[in-house]
């Protein structure tokens, strides 16, 4: 074997020191200067000059080579030579390469620092494992629940919300979004950001999951075909704060955990001991989709209750301060609230009676159910002036006739979520219906899929067409004035969220165009996956579903108060209590009616009344006026229709 020549190897030593870090070079620069110093002196020492010794010499170097004040006290040719030499060298190894050190090693501090690696010293915050689509208006929405909020810190004995944010590249842009993140601008300064993945361990820590009062696990998006998903990363980041837990001797904090599929739901439980709470996302949004096709127009009603901003929303209160009161008493003295329902405890899990007749009364370990515009429309107010009593009897089921035909759907595009959607029609065996799905996704493909999340059982015929909907010719072969609805869903299989939005809005304009050619024009649902376009297309016909600020929405309010998930569950799947619209004929109404004389009739059926849909749009093309004042007359037209909460 050759031996390294001498000057290779120096090279070598020297570049091994170097990349150890700032305290290394700066130790290789301190020798250099040393070695440089050392044979400055030795120079002029021959020659005469006037030096006491070689320590003087060498002084005499070190000052030349460190400051070049001093280069105009020399005498002579060869000492003013060296003093020049010494001082160019200064410039070049002193000054140049210890400022590049310091420079660098000061940019590097900055820069971890802006990633956020240095662990938090925080408890009872709330952790965030992740930044996707969802975390921005998730943040939006924890930082906008006021009341819920402060009820939350207070129960946890704290006044004051900080939020920490594990991203996997945190960074100062990340930073200047939550800046410009509606809903949350100046209140960024709660927010925390830190670095790491949450398969992570030391990532977990990093954020300090076991002092946190609550952490919240989104689910983010994977490439098509990827063996590690969302799910996968889920049940790691569980055992990780579990084992964690386990080796500090420290109590499990609540977790509240998003997961594609629904079926893992039994792999959850098992992997975190502590208190948890799932929330299945993909099902989550099919159930919607579902009910969307049953109950046209009924969007409307997600996007106001299940999405921040203006309008209604469905708030949770404790039993204790409300025990002994009836339902119906409790409705009398909440003039500006609804009440939906009750929670009672049924071992370790909720048992949901909605609507519930309003002589129910309300225990101390009971949960009431309200519909408010407010946190405080829901507590007690003394000046506001009592509601006149209403009688609301046992729900009997009433659902809505089944028209006995084939219901025929349309489906525009692929993603991840189309077999949770089949198997969310096929829970509805009284119906029946055939789906057609259209994507450039290979047959062969999706059908594996559907196979793989069905086991091979489903009550509902789908057809495969290797077809792209943006292909005018393509979608007119399809025929899709010969369906009863149409889903335009958004993909997941391109780079971002803003690529699969302009995707399928490009082909909802062009499906406008050939629906503009019939005369029955079928029901229409789009899916977004990116909030910053949902103002994009207001005012055309069409519903419109925005997929993460809706699993956003439910994400933060479970975290706030975790009842809320059992309520959902109830409003939303197949069976038990769901919001339906009703021809206002059925009801005993006189001609002028106010909203608490509509409570009042729906209330002898067993129902609750929650708002009005009006068949023509406002100025702003909302249709849907939830829980109006009611002292207001309603001036009811034949198209319009009442909404209400009964038994299915």
């Amino acid at each position: 074997m050759i031996p390294f020549r001498f000057v290779d190897r120096v090279k070598f030593i020297v570049e091994r020191q170097l990349v150890k870090g700032a305290g290394f070079q700066l130790l290789v620069v301190g020798v250099f200067i040393g070695i440089i110093s050392l044979v400055g002196g030795l120079l002029v020492i021959p020659l005469g000059t006037p030096f006491d010794d070689v320590g003087d010499a060498i002084w005499w170097a070190f000052l030349r080579l460190t400051d070049p004040g001093y280069l105009g006290d020399d005498v002579g040719n060869w000492q003013r030579f060296v003093s020049t030499i010494l001082t160019i060298s200064g410039y070049v190894v002193f000054m140049g390469t210890l400022v590049a050190i310091l420079t660098r090693w000061l940019i590097a501090k900055m820069t971890d620092l802006e990633r956020g690696l240095t662990p938090v010293t925080l408890r009872n915050h709330i952790v965030v494992l992740g930044w996707t689509s969802q975390t921005l208006p998730l943040l939006g929405e924890l930082l906008g629940s006021s009341g819920r909020m402060r009820r939350f810190l207070e129960k946890r004995e704290t006044n004051r919300l900080r939020l920490v944010v594990l991203s996997e590249h945190a960074s100062a842009a990340q930073v200047h979004e939550l800046r410009d993140e509606p809903g949350i601008g100046r209140k960024s300064r709660q927010i925390i950001l830190r670095a790491g993945a949450a398969i992570q361990p030391d990532a977990l820590q990093r954020v300090a999951c076991l002092d946190a009062a609550a952490v919240i696990v989104p689910s983010a998006s994977h490439q098509a075909g990827s063996l590690v998903t969302s799910d996968v990363e889920t049940v790691k980041a569980l055992l990780s704060i579990a084992a964690q837990a386990r080796h500090l001797r420290a109590s499990l904090p609540f977790v509240i955990a998003e997961i594609q599929d629904v079926r893992k739901l039994p792999v959850i439980e098992r992997a975190y001991p502590g208190e948890v709470e799932v929330v299945a996302g993909d099902a989550t949004i099919s159930r919607l989709m579902v009910q969307n096709i049953l109950h046209p127009g009924l969007s409307e009603i997600y996007n106001e209750l299940l999405t921040a901003g203006e309008g209604c929303e469905i708030y949770i209160r404790g039993g204790d301060a409300l025990a002994g009161l009836s339902l119906g008493e409790l409705a009398s003295l909440r003039p500006q609230a609804i009440v939906l329902g009750i929670l009672k405890r049924s071992g370790k899990a909720w048992m949901v009676k909605m609507p519930a007749s309003s002589d129910t009364v309300i225990e101390a370990g009971d949960r009431v159910v309200m519909m408010a515009r407010d946190y405080t429309e829901t507590e007690s107010d003394p000046k506001a002036e009592p509601l006149p009593a209403i009688a609301r009897g046992e729900p009997v089921s009433r659902a809505v006739p089944l028209s006995g035909g084939v219901h025929r759907i349309l489906v525009l595009g692929w993603n991840r979520r189309v077999p949770s959607l089949i198997d969310e029609f096929s829970s509805y065996s009284q119906r029946r219906f055939e789906v057609d799905l259209v994507s450039v996704v290979p047959a062969k493909e999706r059908e594996q899929e559907i196979d793989r999340y069905l086991g091979g059982q489903r009550n509902v015929i789908c057809r495969h067409i290797e077809a792209d909907y943006m292909v005018e010719g393509e979608l007119r072969r399809v025929g899709p004035l010969n369906y009863d609805s149409i889903m335009l869903l958004s993909s997941d299989r391109l780079a971002s969220g803003e690529e699969a939005d302009a995707r399928a809005m490009v082909g909802y304009l062009q499906l406008e165009d050939l629906l503009s050619e019939g005369d029955k024009r079928p029901q229409l649902i789009m899916e977004l996956s990116d909030p910053d376009n949902r103002n994009l297309l207001m005012g055309y016909q069409s519903e419109m579903l925005i997929s993460p600020m809706i699993i956003s929405h439910v994400l933060a309010q479970v975290a706030l108060r975790r009842e809320l998930r059992v309520v959902l569950d109830e409003l939303f799947t197949v069976g038990g209590a769901e919001v339906q619209f009703r021809d206002p004929q059925n009801y005993p109404l006189p001609a002028s009616a106010d909203f608490q004389v509509l409570e009042k009739t729906v209330a002898a059926e067993g129902e609750v009344a929650l708002g009005i849909w009006r068949a023509q749009p406002d100025a702003l093309g909302r249709h849907l006026a939830l829980s109006p004042p009611r002292d207001e007359y309603l001036d009811l037209n034949r198209a319009d229709r009442l909404v209400v909460l009964c038994n299915a």
